[in-house]
This record gives structure tokens, sequence and C-alpha cells, in this order.
């Protein structure tokens, strides 16, 4: 591999009992020669031609000719066009991503048994998911062996088959960039490894509703339902469930892969190519691509949709998160102090949404949070200046005409301080009280001790004062607010 390579050499011709080639990451162009699909080459199981300019075959294979033991096919990142060509039947990992292949997934793909990664990500395909997914020859004797699943940007339409709920070692689904029109499938839930879900605009619609067990996908540590049509309350029991992100253990940076070799039972040299799983998610503010996925990354994306109502506190429980996007809904109310626990905190998006009150002080314990969007809501008040608040610019905040303090233009008045929204309803309570009690004021003047007894208006007169002082009466929500996107 890497050799700079323009054309196959030809001494490969002659190889009858080659069992791995890796040409992958030269300049290769053209069609695959048909020599290269020799059938007597029975112990053939590795062939890796990925990263070239390849465009199809001299021959086209109904499928390939390998099926003596387990295989591994990558022809990903070429300009491979037409049909998804049929690999043998004990396949086990099949990449063929970021191609120009066309047409409709093949009933074919559920006879591979043995197969463990099936990537078809970043191609023209289309029709619906095969029902049959899922469904492979030797489900019932021992299950799937199925552990990622990658068809996201196609143009796929229909539903999630349910069949899915058979692979029980399914670890990555994502179908994220295609037609899909769907409720969420709840019942991906009791696949109990799934690491990542990322559904991501599509057509799937309706409330989050929770599956009929107890708790679901407590092994989830990515999910992504952005840019979809949601609606509903935020899927408050899920975040009481999803354990796996109710904490990151940082002892060791790896990252998400396996090794691609099926003939080799261990790689003696390194020589061997691993797949790392990739991911393209909103993230900062803006859409990032991951070429590696860390173990220790957990995000929770639901930006663009419907959802409304307010924040749940149950999201506090997930004190591993790093990432978390609600932009773009219908929520309402406080943002809630409760984020303060979410220490682990890198990304916070809660724009073009509809909360009120101040930004909870709280925020400013979020010491590693490097990305802040508030902007366009019904915020008041002082903005935090503490610890990571000073590096957020103006953007951050717009569209908030009662946020006041830097990095704003605007200054706060003296009587603005700044408070914990989560307890001024507890203080006017507490201040509310006096209204049933009869205040004694007891003063001493020029050695004549006189009682005074103050009834209700007093008392009413000194709780507006305090209000006042303290800087908690209630403003006015202002009417038809014009929404800003």
């Amino acid at each position: 591999r890497s050799c700079n390579l323009f054309e196959f050499p030809n001494f490969l011709k002659q190889q009858k009992h080659l069992k791995a080639l890796d040409l992958s990451s030269n300049k290769l162009h053209g069609n695959i020669p048909k020599w290269l699909l020799n059938p007597s080459m029975q112990n053939f199981s590795y062939l890796n031609l990925s990263k070239n300019s390849l465009t199809g075959f001299d021959q086209h294979p109904s499928v390939f000719p390998w099926s003596s033991g387990e295989f591994t096919l990558d022809l990903s990142s070429n300009f491979l066009q037409g049909p998804i060509p049929a690999p043998p039947t004990k396949t086990r990992h099949y990449l063929v991503s970021k191609n120009n292949l066309t047409g409709e997934i093949p009933s074919w793909i559920c006879n591979l048994s043995s197969l463990y990664i099936l990537d078809l990500s970043d191609n023209n395909l289309s029709g619906e998911l095969p029902r049959c997914l899922g469904n492979f020859s030797d489900t019932f004797m021992n299950g799937s062996n199925l552990g990622i699943i990658d068809m996201s940007h196609n143009l796929l339409q229909g539903r999630i088959p349910k069949s899915l709920a058979n692979c029980a070692v399914l670890e990555i689904i994502d179908l994220g960039n295609n037609q899909i029109i769907d409720t969420f499938p709840a019942w991906l839930g009791t696949l109990s490894e799934l690491d990542i879900l990322v559904l991501q605009s599509n057509n799937f619609h309706g409330e989050i509703k929770e599956h009929k067990m107890e708790c679901g996908f407590p092994k989830l540590r990515i999910v992504d339902l952005s840019n979809n049509s949601f609606t509903g309350n935020l899927p408050s029991k899920y975040f009481q469930c999803w354990n796996a992100m109710k904490f990151v253990n940082a002892s060791q940076l790896r990252y998400m892969r396996n090794f691609l070799s099926s003939y080799f039972s261990f790689d003696f040299y390194g020589y061997f190519p691993h797949y790392y799983y990739s991911l393209t998610m909103s993230n900062k503010g803006q859409m990032l691509s991951y070429e590696k996925i860390p173990y220790i990354l957990t995000a929770v994306i639901l930006s663009s949709n419907g959802f409304h109502g307010e924040i749940p506190t149950s999201i506090a429980n997930l004190k591993g998160l790093q990432v978390l996007s609600l932009a773009n809904n219908n929520l309402e109310g406080h943002i809630p102090s409760c984020f303060g626990d979410l220490t682990k905190l890198e990304s916070l998006d809660l724009s073009n949404n509809w909360f009120s009150g101040q930004i909870p002080q709280q925020l400013t314990g979020l010491t590693f949070l490097e990305f802040f969007n508030v902007s366009h809501n019904n915020l008041t008040g002082p903005i935090p200046e503490a610890n990571q608040f000073p590096t957020f610019d103006s953007s951050s905040f717009d569209g908030n005409s009662g946020l006041c303090g830097k990095p704003l233009f605007k200054e706060c008045e003296n009587s603005e301080a700044p408070a914990n929204e989560d307890q001024i309803a507890d203080s006017k309570a507490l201040l509310s009280g006096a209204f049933d009690w009869e205040i004694v004021l007891i003063g001493y003047a020029g050695g004549v001790v006189a009682g005074l007894v103050l009834g209700f208006n007093f008392s009413t007169g000194i709780v507006g004062w305090f209000l006042e002082k303290l800087g908690m009466q209630q403003k006015k929500r202002r009417k038809n607010r014009r929404r800003r996107n």
C-alpha cells in the first residue's frame, strides 16, 4: 500500500496462492482487471483496493469467486459506478463507502451470514432498506454477527426494518442523511451493545416514546436525532436510562475500531489495517467530522426538531455528557441550574428556543465548556463573568434583548444582580408568608419603650420593598415576539 502505483503489477497474475492483497492508497485508475478475480485462489481472504481512483470492473462479477473462508473486501473511496458488487457469501467485512454506486440494496445482502461490518455510506443508493436485514441465514441458530451498519448519506427510503432487533451484538447504527420516514425506533433499546445511534437528517416524526421494557439503550454514548420532525417533550426517562453517559472513563484513550484481517487471527507486524469508525455530527456550532471516534466521547444531539416544554431535570443524570445540542426547537422555561452538574460538558447549544429568565450562575462551574450558545431566546439579566464565560463572543447571546453585561454593549443596572432561577420561586414563597402574619416592631426612644403593631398593609409594603431591592420583581413577558431563526 501507498507505493505510488498507477496500475496493477503484472507479477500478481501468476500468484495462485495469494492470501492477502493490499494496494490501498495508491493511484490506481480505470477498471479492476479480470485476472484479479481468479477463482483458483481459494486461500484468498483479504483484498483492499481502497483510496484509489478505480471506476469499475473489466467484467462486473455476479459474485466474487473466493468463498473458502471468511473474507474482507474493502473497495471504499474510489469512483466505482453501477450496482453494488456481490462479495463472497462468507464475507465478514464489506466496505464500499464513498463511491458512486447506484440502485437498490439487493436482497443477497441478507445471505452474508458472517457479516460484521456493512459500510455502504456515501453513495447514491435508493429504494427501501431490505426487510430481511438482520435475518441472516443462521440467525436462529447462532444469532446475527452484524456489529456495524452504516448506510448514511444515500437516498434510502421506507422504515427501519425491525429485523435489526435480531442483531444482538450491534454496536453502531448510522442511517443519517437519507429519506427514511418512520417514528422513533424505541425497540432498538433492546440491543444491549449499541454504542452509537445516528438518525439525523431524515423524516422521522412523532413523539419519542419509551419502549415497554423498563430501561433501554444501556450502552448508548452518542445519539444524533437532529434535523427531523420529532415532537413532544424531551425523553426524560431515557435520560435516566443511558447509563454509559453517566460517567467518563478517561484512564486510557482508545478508538472504536475493528481488525480487518479475516484470515489471520492476529496481526504480527501491525500490517493489516483497522477499520476506524468515522462520524459527522453537529458539535460546537458546526458539522464536525471525526475520522476516529474515541470511546470516551458522549453526545446527545436533538437539535432542529419540534420538541416543546421544559428541559427535564433528569438530564443531570448524564454526568459524563460532553456534547449537548437542543437548538432550534420550541423549548421554554428556565435554563435549569442542574446543568452545572454536567461538569464534562464541552459544547452546549440552546439557541433558537423560547427560554426565559436568567443564565444560571452554576454554569460557570463548567470549566471544560468550549462552546456555548443561547442566542435568540427570551433571556434576561446579567451574563455570568467567571471562568469560561469571558471567552464567549457576543454571537452566543444575540437575540436576547433583556441580557446585559460583557460581551454585549448593554451594561447592567445596579439592581440587576445575578440570581439562581431555581431559587427565586422559593424565595418569593418565603417572603409571601409575611402576608399571613402581623409584624410587631419594638422601638426604643428617649428611654421609653413603645410597642407598635403594624397590620397587613405595612407587611405588604415591606414585601414589595424587599422584592424591589433584591431585583426579584417579575418582568412582564413580551407578547408576540418575532421568532428569529
